[in-house]
C-alpha cells in the first residue's frame, strides 16, 4: 500500500532533487515533465527513454522510500487518476495497435483488477458492512457520474431484497434535497470512482457532520471518501484510456448483494415467487425458449 506522504509524490521528487544522483535527476525531470508517460512505462523503458539503466531506475525508486520501481509507478497512477482530463486519456490510447490489441489488453487488466480485489480486500469490513445494511432504517445510495451505473445496479437489487432502499442521484430534486430526513439512525452507501465527483465529496461531508454512518465503495485508500468513511471497501478500477475499468467494482457489489440475500434468503423466496407470476401474468419477460 502506498503511504499517505507520497501521495503527492511530484512535490516529493521536486525536495529530495538536490540529494539525486546525476542519472537519478534525469529520471526525476522526465517524471516531474511528463508523468502522465512515466506511469505506463516499464523500469527498462523509462531507462532507455532518459539514458541511464534499468538499476538506475530501481535505485531511483528506493531512494524516494518506495521498495521497488512497482511501487513508484503505482504512485503515479494514483496521482493521475485524478489530474488527467480526457484529451489526455484519449491521446494515451495511441498505444493500442489494433482492435485485437485493445480486446486482449482491456481483458487482462480487468482479470488483474479482480485478482487484485480478491488478495487486498478487508473480510472484516466487508462483513461489518453486511451488519450495518440490516441494523440501518434506511439505506441511501449514492453515485455519481461514472459511478451512477454501480450505484443503480446495486439498488435495484437491494429492493429486491429490502423494502428501505433509495437510490440518492440527479433528477427533479437537488441530492441535499433527497436526503433532508436522514438520521443517524440510517445508513449512505457513497460509491466514487476516478474521476471523483466533486459533488459526491460535498455531500459525503455534509453527512460527516450531521453523524450519519458512511460506506464508501472506491477504488484506494487514498480515495477522497476513505478517510470520510466510516468503512471502506475498495475494489481496483484500472485506467484504459478515458473509460476506467468498473469491472472489479461490479464483482464487489455483486458479492455484497448475494451476502445480504443469502441473511433474508427465506423471506426473497417467498418474495419471489410472487414476483415470478406477476412478471409471467404480464409477459415481462421472453417464454418461447421455455415453450
Amino acid at each position: 500500500m502506498i503511504d499517505e506522504n507520497k501521495k503527492d509524490l511530484l512535490l516529493q521528487i521536486q525536495k529530495n532533487f538536490s540529494k539525486l544522483s546525476k542519472g537519478q535527476k534525469l529520471i526525476a525531470q522526465f517524471i516531474i515533465d511528463n508523468y502522465d508517460k512515466a506511469a505506463f512505462m516499464t523500469a527498462s523503458k523509462l531507462g532507455i527513454k532518459v539514458g541511464v539503466s534499468e538499476s538506475t531506475v530501481v535505485r531511483f525508486a528506493n531512494a524516494l522510500g518506495f521498495e521497488g520501481y512497482p511501487e513508484l509507478q503505482k504512485a503515479l497512477q494514483e496521482i493521475i487518476k485524478t489530474k488527467l482530463t480526457t484529451v489526455q486519456r484519449v491521446e494515451m490510447a495511441n498505444e493500442y495497435s489494433n482492435e485485437g490489441a485493445i480486446l486482449k489488453k482491456v481483458l487482462k487488466s480487468d482479470m488483474d483488477n479482480i485478482r487484485s480485489t480478491l488478495e487486498n480486500i478487508d473480510y472484516e469490513e466487508f462483513q461489518e458492512v453486511i451488519d450495518k445494511i440490516f441494523e440501518a432504517e434506511r439505506i441511501y445510495i449514492i453515485g455519481l457520474r461514472s459511478s451512477t451505473a454501480i450505484a443503480e445496479y446495486l439498488g435495484f437489487y437491494l429492493n429486491l431484497i429490502l423494502d428501505n432502499v433509495k437510490i440518492v442521484g440527479y433528477g427533479i430534486s437537488d441530492i441535499f434535497e433527497q436526503l433532508l430526513r436522514i438520521s443517524n439512525k440510517d445508513l449512505v452507501i457513497c460509491i466514487s470512482y476516478p474521476r471523483y465527483s466533486n459533488r459526491t465529496l460535498e455531500v459525503i461531508n455534509h453527512l460527516r457532520e450531521e453523524g450519519v454512518p458512511i460506506v464508501g465503495i472506491t477504488d484506494s485508500l487514498l480515495s477522497p471518501i476513505a478517510n470520510i468513511s466510516d468503512y471502506c471497501l475498495t475494489a481496483k478500477s484500472n485506467m484504459v484510456s478515458f473509460v476506467d475499468s468498473l469491472v472489479a467494482p461490479l464483482s464487489l457489489i455483486n458479492a455484497l448483494i448475494i451476502a445480504v440475500g443469502m441473511r433474508e434468503r427465506d423471506e426473497i423466496r417467498e418474495y419471489f415467487n410472487k414476483l415470478e407470476n406477476i412478471w409471467y401474468k404480464y409477459n415481462i419477460y421472453d417464454r418461447k425458449g421455455n415453450q
